[in-house]
């Protein structure tokens, strides 16, 4: 066995024309490709020397037939030098930095010599810049007087001088620059930061074009028999033609008008043959009109070469349907249909030990009826590496019977998935690594993959007909790194914040509050049914015995899926809006408090069991682990939603419905505030208005509208508030932090407000008003984009002009937001990829360069943080107070 080899540098250069003709194995001079037999023509575009992609064929350089052959380079030699489009930059610089005569670089000798001295280092950055070369009328080497070098997109160079005062441009030709850069010492290359051993100058300005192998553009085979060729292909047809033309032309002496022509259209053809989106060059085109796709489009772009076959592919082994919710399932579950199981598979190394299992697997064959029958096998792999296909049913390619008595130890078999396999699952975009995390599948009926609702906040998924992605990995190594690293239990904590990201949503919140709040007894009946599909063992003594009945509080039920040992105290933000019960129970039950795992007062809100901050399962992390944290929030789930089916929650209409007082307070209400704002006009018209600091009148009339009108909606949600109280769902939503505000409900009920635009009233439209429905230089509330009807009382048209337009904003916001923060976090990631936390703590670039002395200036991570303090500091004075106790 050879011994490893360590690379010790990579140099990146140019090929010369020796090199290309060194790996060339055959001179292309002709454009055709097939004859009419369907034969490749001999020193062709398809010879067969340059590799073959037709079956039967042998390749005439290495005798491979077409699988096995990689292909090999050809060349075609050019009439004429023409400029390699992708070097412009870099020959413009180096025309106007050195002498057209001698090629020096302009500057004086013991310059020359100062830069040489300082560069030492052969992989440094260039040492001078073309700034750095003063713009010399002479060469101080030979004295030739130096003229300016213009450069016109895309590859056309042309000197500037002055004759009888007139300014005339002399165009440069390919073989004037080669010329010039040939004779730049290399030397003078090496201050300019260029290796003269991997790329002369000279080699940008190209005499010999490589001819990529066939294997690089296959032709195709249409349905109709026809053959297609590659884009690559027709190109090089065209780069051929225009070549020999151009011989011809040259031996036949034509004009030079002629020949400049032809050289013009050689040097487009390969220019677009490099790249066919050059500025002011138009691409080429097929005869069907869609631009080729030439060699810089293969590799550049979201769907080139690095981006889209490199760094992310097409993989097998992988699923993607529509999601829909499933509470019954834990959150480290994933449902996945019966027809996605039986398709995917997992490799299974056949053992003396599992043979017998194998086998039988192997006799339920590819089709598994029911989610009940055991799982079967789709392939069997022989050590050869030949694949059976496996064949159900009872007809005469049943072949189950045969191969399972064929199996023997160290043969593999394509399993089908069964439940409790290790999947990975994710949700595009994928911006956080919680948005990829694996799961144990369940297998269940219909088309869709089913998701426990409180595992949605990292996937940023919903139920509106999003599509997940499922993966099953192939290895055992690869099982066990997505089960310990990347498992839903070991991602609950963010790494950016160091607080929990998974947990209750929506109605969890909803029924766990409506469970805790106020004082509630329930019976062993609807405690059983409160803590079904919960990992409960047992029941508590009950809280008291009225009738010969067993009766349990609604705090006890909760403290059911707690663990021992929790100690707990905290203010809940709900109770603060609650009108609900008498102050001193208020004052009481305002505070979490939970001691050895018994929920003594409080009601359960969206601070204490929701994604994003959890401050339960947070502790329960850090005193308990991870694996009991999961089970708090499967607990914690099926408590919640089985509370808000007893308890019984909806919402409809007239749930947004207020009395005939409530109506007229706030009628009254809105009709003093546009009075107020009539009279604020007419302070301003009259001149008398003063304006605040650092504002004009206008801008301060325009401030002080916006106070009154936002104050007067404010106060019309209060009103409506004060009504509906927490026995309306929207109310008990809103408290709760479950979903939405008090100001949603303000809108629905009350009085929807000033629509704005970039943070100011509305103010564009016709010349002096917003719409015709109003008189010019009107500045009232209404003419400006106040509505004062709430959505149940319904908008009339003018204020849904107005409505209409302040959502536009909000949804061209959005959209531009999504874009501008994608791009941004692919330069950062860009930017950050090669940088790793060493084991001395340091952050250090690949190269070893250090960039922080400590990670993140402090060595914390946020993943181990207590919501970014360093130290869980509640945590430790709690135990500590408790231990005293």
């Amino acid at each position: 066995m050879p011994s490893p080899k360590r690379i010790g540098m990579i140099d990146f250069g140019l090929f010369s024309p020796k090199d290309i003709r060194k790996v060339s194995v055959c001179k292309v001079i002709w454009p055709d490709t097939y004859d009419d037999d369907g034969f490749p023509y001999s020193k062709g575009l398809m010879d067969p020397s340059l590799g073959v992609i037709d079956p039967g064929l042998r390749c005439k350089t290495c005798g491979q037939k077409s699988g096995d052959c990689p292909g090999h380079f050809g060349h075609i030699d050019l009439a004429k030098p023409v400029i390699h489009v992708g070097f412009t930059r870099l020959i413009r610089k180096l025309l106007r930095v050195t002498c057209r005569a001698c090629g020096r670089l302009l500057l004086e000798p013991q310059e020359i010599e100062k830069f040489s001295a300082l560069e030492e280092d052969p992989f440094s950055a260039e040492v001078v810049s073309e700034k750095d070369i003063k713009k010399e009328r002479s060469c101080p080497h030979c004295n030739e007087q130096q003229l300016k070098v213009n450069f016109e997109k895309p590859t056309t160079f042309m000197e500037v001088y002055v004759d009888d005062g007139r300014k005339v441009e002399h165009k440069l030709t390919p073989a004037d620059i080669r010329a010039r850069l040939e004779r730049i010492p290399s030397d003078d290359l090496r201050i300019l930061g260029i290796d003269a051993s991997v790329a002369r100058p000279e080699w940008t300005i190209l005499t010999v074009l490589p001819v990529p192998p066939v294997t690089m553009r296959p032709s195709i085979i249409l349905e109709n028999g026809q053959r297609s060729e590659d884009d690559l292909t027709h190109k090089l047809v065209d780069i051929i033609r225009i070549n020999q033309r151009f011989k011809e032309n040259q031996d036949a002496g034509a004009p030079q008008l002629i020949i400049e022509d032809l050289w013009e259209l050689l040097q487009y053809h390969v220019t677009t043959y490099m790249d066919n989106e050059v500025a002011g060059c138009p691409p080429a085109r097929h005869r069907s009109g869609r631009p080729l796709k030439t060699i810089s489009q293969r590799l550049k772009g979201k769907d080139g070469r690095f981006r889209g076959s490199l760094s992310g592919k097409r993989v097998n082994f992988s699923a993607r349907t529509v999601i829909s919710p499933d509470p019954n399932l834990s959150v480290s579950e994933v449902g996945v249909p019966l027809a996605i199981a039986n398709e995917m598979s997992v490799p299974v190394r056949v053992t003396s030990h599992n043979i017998e299992e194998v086998r039988s697997i192997v006799m339920v064959g590819p089709e598994r009826p029911t989610l009940r029958d055991p799982c079967g096998a789709n392939y069997v792999i022989r050590p050869d590496k030949r694949r059976i296909r496996l064949h159900g049913g009872s007809g005469p390619l049943d072949n189950r019977e045969t191969v399972a008595q064929m199996i023997e130890v160290g043969w593999t078999i394509d399993r089908q998935l069964r439940d409790g396999d290790i999947v990975l699952f994710n949700r595009q975009p994928s911006l956080h690594r919680m948005s990829i995390m694996s799961h144990r599948i369940k297998i269940m009926g219909d088309k869709t993959f089913r998701l426990n609702p409180a595992v949605c906040p990292p996937y940023n998924a919903d139920f509106d007909g999003d599509e997940m992605n499922m993966h099953v990995p192939q290895t055992e190594e690869a099982r066990a790194e997505a089960y310990l690293l990347a498992s839903v239990q070991e991602n609950i904590l963010s790494p950016r914040f160091g607080g929990p990201i998974i947990g209750g949503i929506h109605d969890h919140i909803s029924g766990i509050f409506l469970l805790t709040h106020m004082p509630k007894w329930h019976t062993k009946a609807e405690v059983l049914y409160l803590l079904k599909h919960t990992n409960i063992e047992y029941l508590p003594k009950p809280g008291k015995i009225e009738d010969g009945i067993a009766y349990w509080t609604n705090k006890q039920v909760f403290s059911l899926i707690l663990p021992k040992g929790l100690n707990m105290v905290y203010r809940a933000t709900s109770c603060k809006n609650c009108n609900e019960c008498k102050r001193e129970l208020c004052e009481r039950d305002a505070y979490i408090r939970i001691e050895d795992g018994e929920l003594i007062t409080g009601t359960i809100d969206k601070k204490s069991v929701g994604a994003f901050d959890g401050a339960i399962m947070n502790r329960i992390i850090r005193q308990h682990g991870l694996e009991r944290a999961r089970q708090y929030i499967d607990d914690m789930t099926q408590l919640s939603i089985r509370s808000i089916m007893l308890i019984g929650f909806s919402f409809g209409i007239d749930d947004e419905d207020l009395s005939r007082t409530e109506y007229a307070q706030i009628r009254d209400l809105l009709d003093e505030a546009e009075v107020d704002v009539e009279k604020r006009i007419s302070i301003y018209t009259n001149g008398q208005l003063e304006p605040m600091p650092g504002r004009t009148a206008e801008e301060t009339l325009e401030m002080q509208i916006m106070q009154v009108l936002g104050k007067a909606r404010d106060r019309t949600g209060d009103i409506a508030g004060r009504h509906l109280g927490l026995g309306n769902s929207a109310v008990v939503m809103a408290v709760s932090g479950a979903r939405g505000s008090m100001l949603n409900l303000t809108q629905m009920a009350g009085c929807i407000g000033q629509q704005s635009v970039r943070g100011e009233r509305i103010v564009r439209g016709y010349e002096g008003r917003t719409l015709p429905h109003f008189k010019k230089y009107d500045q009232g509330a209404g003419a400006h984009g106040f509505i004062r009807n709430s959505y149940k009382s319904g908008i009339n048209p003018t204020e849904f002009f107005f409505h209409a337009i302040g959502g536009r904003e909000g949804l061209v916001d959005t959209a531009v937001r999504t874009s501008q923060s994608g791009y941004l976090q692919r330069r950062l990631i860009n930017a950050l990829q090669d940088l790793k936390v060493a084991y001395d703590g340091t952050v250090r670039t690949t190269g070893g360069r250090i960039l922080q002395f400590n990670y993140g200036e402090d060595g914390t991570d946020p993943t181990k943080s207590a919501f970014g303090d360093p130290v869980d500091v509640k945590g430790i004075i709690e135990s500590v107070l408790k231990e005293e106790v």
